[in-house]
């Protein structure tokens, strides 16, 4: 017994006597539990409405949208952070992003060397943590605890070498590493040490979706936490031939604007969705969701797998590839507003009774990892997944208490977003600039699209919400950014200048450029007319 215990030290002694229990038949079939999979599956850089049942009329996702009618739908489901790292950290740690000190994506310059950006900012970026602290347990240790085993595939993003998916609590791990991008793009050779290269022209996406299916092929017997994190659909974008004109006719026939793009504070902003390529690769992702979804079907596993979708921030409007619109959300991947923070969220658990169909209660990616461990009957870990709670009870249809939630990001992102923090609470959400330290106010059950700042209307309000953020992110040491002594506001001028004329024209030019008929990236449409079937 104790070489068993040795040999299997991570299976709690519980499962251990209800396996014993099994294997001598002692009676005591009460406390063996029937299997409960967990199959978690992220999507990079996917916009709130980026899905056909949230109403897009450009985008075709026949499969998610059939995941919805069996899930939970949470209207008010938010990332932890308007980029991707950070993110990921508050899903392995059950923490808001200010707790855990990843505040920015891994490899994002701070102080002096953000200078070279030639951005001209007036403030210096803080120093942040750089990899998934080890002293956490995340949430693949939490169930592999519980005898799970582990499973990971695609973008991880997370730390370097020593930080792999394999290092904290993955005892699988399919091309997760340090990159945050598709280094070979989303067709064979991929060009990374984690994920052995296909036939050439394989498509990533389903790839990864077939390497997960074969994973839960090979567990059908055992608990498994399988977690697919696309790399799809971040930069680069990239799509078939065949895609590409499916979508160039589709928006064709919608009828193309005369402009695509707006003004935010720094950058241009999509204003339209209209891009075929970004069209084409939202569609590959979808397959390759349907392709997971039916195996667990053809499996028997779908009345004992609960199945988690979700993003890590918005879509892509600014910054990047330009790739998509958010609206009526205001701002995108990388910005305070909400187009930057919200995103798909869904939650199906099979043997849930009751299930609700649809929450407008606000709630994050932080509130997964004690969800996930509820609804396996896991023990709850409060000290670890501090900021989250489980959504079991909300699920179900019990009420919820009003609670804060907490955003972080003293950065400039790469898309246009200013260094801020956002609380909110109830229908409020105020953000706070560290610019200039002034505060705005939205009531987004009347203003969805943050046009009317009404902080002046509310001092009152405005001065006990700004007051509980500080006490938070004090209470957590939150690093801050800090002035710029070099800063030249002319410089900005120019800077700003530029953006609004010379970039904005030459992203009208190459939107256009995309919906010609002839249009051709280049011999070979990024290596997808390789494959020989």
């Amino acid at each position: 017994m104790a070489r068993y215990i040795s040999d299997f030290g991570l299976v709690t002694m519980r499962k251990f006597i209800g396996i014993l229990c099994a294997l001598f038949f002692v009676g005591c079939e009460q406390d063996v539990k029937p299997t409960k999979n967990v199959l978690f599956i992220l999507v990079d850089d996917f916009g709130y409405n980026d899905l056909s049942f949230r109403g897009s009329k450009f985008y075709e996702t026949p499969n998610i949208d059939a995941l919805a009618k069996e899930s939970t739908i949470f209207n008010e489901g938010y990332a932890n952070s308007r980029v991707c790292s950070p993110s990921r950290a508050s899903i392995m740690t059950g923490k808001f992003t200010a707790r855990h000190g990843i505040t920015d994506w891994i490899g994002a310059p701070t102080g002096a060397e953000w200078r070279k950006r030639n951005r001209f900012n007036q403030l210096l970026p803080p120093e942040y943590v750089r990899q998934l602290p080890s002293e956490d347990i995340t949430l693949a240790e939490a169930l592999k605890e519980q005898g799970y085993t582990t499973f990971f595939a695609g973008k991880w993003h997370l730390g370097g070498e020593g930080s792999w998916p394999d290092d904290h609590g993955f005892e699988y791990n399919v091309g997760g590493w340090d990159s945050g991008s598709p280094k070979g793009g989303f067709f064979a050779p991929y060009n990374n040490p984690k994920l052995k290269n296909g036939q050439p022209g394989e498509n990533l996406s389903m790839r990864l979706a077939k390497e997960t299916v074969a994973f839960m092929k090979d567990q059908k017997e055992q608990p498994f936490f399988a977690f697919l994190s696309f790399y799809a659909v971040h930069a680069p974008i990239q799509t078939t031939q065949e895609k590409w004109n499916k979508y160039r006719n589709k928006a064709a026939a919608n009828g193309l604007a005369a402009s695509g793009y707006g003004m935010e504070a720094v950058l241009p902003i999509r204003q339209v969705q209209d891009n075929p390529i970004y069209g084409g690769l939202v569609e590959s992702m979808d397959d390759a969701v349907g392709h997971v979804l039916r195996s667990l079907e053809e499996l028997g596993l779908d009345k004992n797998t609960m199945v988690v979708f979700t993003s890590d921030n918005g879509g892509v409007a600014s910054g990047d590839n330009y790739a998509t619109s958010n609206l009526p959300l205001r701002g995108g991947k990388g910005y305070q507003f909400e187009g930057g923070i919200k995103e798909p969220y869904l939650i199906k658990i099979p043997w849930l009774e009751n299930q609700v169909v649809e929450t407008n209660v606000p709630v994050t990616a932080a509130d997964l990892y004690p969800t996930i461990l509820d609804a396996v009957e896991a023990e709850l870990m409060p000290a670890q997944h501090q900021d989250g709670i489980s959504l079991l009870p909300l699920m179900g249809g019990l009420p919820t208490k009003e609670r804060s939630l907490i955003w972080h990001y003293p950065h400039y992102g790469n898309q246009g977003g200013q260094p801020s923090s956002i609380i909110r609470k109830g229908k409020w959400k105020l953000i706070h600039y560290y610019e200039d330290g002034r505060n705005e106010l939205y009531d987004l059950e009347r203003d969805i699209s943050e046009k009317n700042n009404i902080s002046e209307e509310n001092l009152e309000l405005t001065k006990v919400l700004y007051e509980e953020l500080m006490d938070f992110l004090n209470g957590v040491d939150a690093k801050f950014p800090e002035k710029d002594p070099l800063y030249d506001a002319a410089k900005e001028r120019v800077y700003l200048e530029r953006m609004a004329t010379e970039k904005r024209k030459a992203l009208e030019q190459q939107r256009l450029e995309i919906l010609e008929p002839n249009f051709q990236p280049n011999e070979d449409w990024w290596g997808s007319q390789t494959t020989k079937d």
